[in-house]
């Protein structure tokens, strides 16, 4: 896909118009604050291809699953995250006809920018409509960063030809629906729908069919003009629409504008009762401060969250406005203060996953949250699957597994699994181990070790018991197997032994194993409570886990060090992605499913996403085997995959194939690599942008404790700096062609490991 789109360091910019553009630009120029975001979506009507979209976080359907034939165990619904009350609607009439840029005459000129610095959306169109009127209009948005209900908009009209009648009309909009509906149903039920011509006010109030969650969404609208207005506003009203519009006719240069406040609250934070009147006090609270005032008090939070979670890269604009862009909508995406809200996949900016939460949180997400936020934060991502553990175990008993086994959904909104393709919901049961290793990577950076006595063991213990009921003996190979699995590689499914499945189930045994035998020591209390309430045979269980761990089959390539991606990996004709027709990628695009399944080709790091959970397992010549084995055969149409092999290109010292996934990673959907952008952002892999830079060019790793940094600088970078939050310090990282320097910013004494010496860092004088 050819960029199309300016290089800024702090912005994103779309200079002229390309109706083609539209729909991804809805997606990339996508705003939010963590409770509730909106696509880019015109504030006017717009009669072209577009996909509208204003999502509120952890409000879903369960949209009857559609299938084929139905087997034994498969979900009954698919998670949707749902289209809500469009608050963006201001309709815009000129001498009585509609302003639509589908339909203008010519646009000349149109200016699209996201500031993720201060987190505004503005955008500028000069255009010419069917009836010969020109005008310009100017609007500016953002969710609220300092008041999560809250949403402004400002919004103007200036005349460019004389004699204009121009008709503003800010509305609320709840005739809303789904794209991605499988049976085309109502999502939604309005409750209540009002208006004040006379106050400018609206309030739409709808109920979730099935789900029940009620949203409010309240409007107060501010009108004005420096021409001549209309001395009445107007109520217009249609179906489950309604604007109030005023109108005022001006003359050459001459300006109409209204500004939009608007609150949104839902059954979340407030009883069902109380939902409007909450709704309604926040917009009337932000109409009472003002336009100005919510922009500044948005921007300083803005400036508070760059301020620790900033990455500056010095001589490479492209780069620089790559790694800002995936951390600005990973901030607008989760909050951390609900521990039940996760990191949908889309987050804000389109419908496709469902926007719930995947594996991909706890493998990607927490290690960005765990140094960029204060740990309460990363903390409630953990407490998010603690509290759907019991819902773990019903998902794993509908699958036939016993005695409290749980297996965590690959999809989720309330922990019930509705992911609804076979090969991934029965298949794909890796992403119960990323539940553990975040629990121990989160131990390890944070030094917690109480959370494994609070909450971290019951999920250890639940997931233990999975994988040792969904391992069999085989005499054949005298070895515990896995058979019928599908690995993160989604490009081969039912395959046995998956080397990555079967390795991160074995050291899910033995890290439960340790745990449970730390408690026994340290916290035996604790632990007969626990042994109680889940009636832990510690002697058999114990022993059984370990004896599992220790005789699990790893396929590997006989006289090399190179594991196989699984049982049969070399049966299959192995062709390198050099080789591919680039007309023919990204293969997913063009080759039917069989074909894919049959081929040698990788869709994201498998084998390698093992060896950078656990790099300490294996030497520098089993990695650099490994790399060379399977980077010539993955085609990185994940985008959870590249930045795994940034990290490990990195640690071999391949600073050209290092940087060139690098960009890849990091400009996904700015350029728009696999063709997608349109369907919504890649939220959760942005993280894996982050640990780009951080863990690969800055070599960021916790080890015993001590943070250790072996910094690389890519070439044409004159230097890149990050800051990291670790047990209330933080540290200032910057790399230059002299090495690496590590400041302590705030906190306490630490020791640090920089480019293999260990330094103390001490608190300013």
């Amino acid at each position: 896909m050819k960029p199309y789109l300016d290089v800024h360091p702090w912005s994103v910019v779309e200079s002229g118009w390309n109706p083609e553009d539209v729909r991804r630009s809805e997606s990339i120029f996508s705003i939010g604050n963590g409770r509730f975001g909106q696509r880019a979506n015109f504030e006017e009507q717009y009669s072209g291809d577009s996909l509208r979209g204003s999502y509120v976080a952890g409000v879903y359907y369960p949209d009857k699953t559609r299938v084929g034939w139905w087997k034994n165990g498969y979900p009954e619904y698919f998670a949707k995250v749902l289209n809500a009350t469009n608050w963006i609607a201001i309709d815009v009439e000129v001498n009585g006809e509609a302003v639509d840029l589908a339909r203008a005459t010519s646009i000349e000129h149109f200016r699209r920018e996201l500031d993720m610095k201060a987190g505004l959306l503005m955008r500028e169109v000069e255009l010419t409509l069917p009836s010969g009127a020109r005008i310009r209009i100017e609007s500016e948005r953002f969710c609220s960063m300092a008041r999560p209900e809250v949403a402004a908009i400002r919004y103007r009209v200036t005349a460019l030809t004389e004699g204009l009648e121009v008709t503003l009309s800010p509305g609320l909009d709840g005739d809303v629906f789904n794209e991605d509906s499988n049976w085309d149903d109502a999502f939604w039920e309005v409750d209540a729908v009002e208006a004040s011509a006379a106050d400018g006010t609206a309030l739409v109030v709808n109920t979730t069919l099935k789900t029940a969650y009620t949203v409010g969404t309240a409007m107060v609208a501010h009108h004005g003009t420096d021409g001549e207005a209309g001395e009445h506003s107007e109520l217009r009203h249609f179906g489950n629409r309604v604007a109030v519009s005023r109108t005022a006719r001006l003359a050459t240069g001459q300006c109409a504008w209204v500004e939009k406040f608007i609150g949104l609250e839902s059954t979340l934070h407030h009883e069902r009762s109380g939902v409007a009147l909450a709704a309604e006090a926040a917009a009337e609270a932000a109409a009472d401060a003002g336009f100005d005032a919510l922009k500044s008090e948005h921007a300083a939070a803005w400036a508070a969250i760059w301020s620790t979670g900033d990455i500056e890269i010095g001589g490479d604009d492209a780069a620089q406005q790559g790694i800002r862009f995936n951390i600005f909508h990973l901030n607008q995406t989760y909050r951390g203060d609900d521990e039940r809200l996760n990191i949908g996949p889309k987050g804000f900016t389109g419908e496709k996953y469902g926007g719930a939460s995947y594996w991909d949180t706890e493998a990607y997400c927490l290690p960005f949250f765990l140094a960029t936020h204060p740990v309460e934060v990363p903390k409630q991502l953990l407490a998010y699957r603690y509290a759907h553990l019991d819902r773990a175990v019903e998902n794993a008993e509908k699958l036939g597994f016993k005695g409290g086994a749980a297996l965590y959904p690959m999809v989720t909104m309330n922990g019930e699994e509705c992911h609804n393709e076979w090969e991934i919901t029965f298949e794909e049961i890796h992403r119960n181990g990323a539940m553990s290793f975040a629990i121990a990577n989160y131990v390890r950076y944070t030094g917690d070790r109480s959370y494994l006595a609070d909450k971290g063991f019951p999920v250890l213990l639940g997931v233990a018991r999975f994988w040792a009921q969904r391992v069999n003996w085989s005499e054949a190979r005298n070895a515990w197997v896995m058979l019928g699995v599908t690995g993160p590689n989604e490009y081969e499914n039912n395959v046995n032994n998956n080397w990555y499945t079967n390795y991160l189930a074995a050291w899910c045994l033995r890290y439960t194993a340790d745990v449970a035998e730390e408690l026994q020591a340290e916290q035996p209390e604790v632990w007969a409570s626990f042994t109680r309430q889940y009636g832990i045979d510690a002697e058999h269980e114990l022993k059984d886990w370990r004896a599992k761990a220790e005789g699990m089959h790893l396929p590997k390539l006989e006289g090399t060090r190179v594991w196989l991606q699984q049982d049969g990996f070399m049966d299959k004709e192995q062709r390198l992605v050099d080789e591919l027709d680039p007309a023919e990628r990204p293969i997913n695009q063009h080759w039917s499913w069989d074909r894919i399944l049959r081929s040698v080709y990788i869709k994201q790091a498998d084998v390698l996403q093992g060896l950078y959970f656990f790099e300490d397992d294996f030497d520098a010549a089993t990695h650099a085997e490994n790399f060379d084995f399977y980077e010539p055969r993955t085609v990185h149409e994940s985008s959870l995959s590249p930045c795994v092999h940034v990290v490990l290109a990195s640690k071999l010292g391949r600073p050209e194939k290092a940087y060139e996934l690098y960009l890849r990673t990091a400009r996904l959907d700015l350029d728009d690599y696999n063709a997608e952008a349109y369907q919504g952002l890649h939220i959760t892999s942005m993280a894996g942008t982050w640990l780009s830079v951080v863990e690969g060019f800055g070599g960021f790793r916790v080890r015993e404790g001590v943070p250790q940094f072996t910094g690389q600088l890519p070439a044409g970078w004159s230097h890149f700096r990050f800051t990291v939050r670790f047990r209330d310090r933080l540290l200032g990282v910057t790399v230059t062609g002299k090495g690496t320097d590590v400041t302590l910013l705030e906190g306490a004494t630490l020791n640090v490991k920089v480019d293999g010496e260990v330094k103390s860092l001490h608190p300013a004088a």
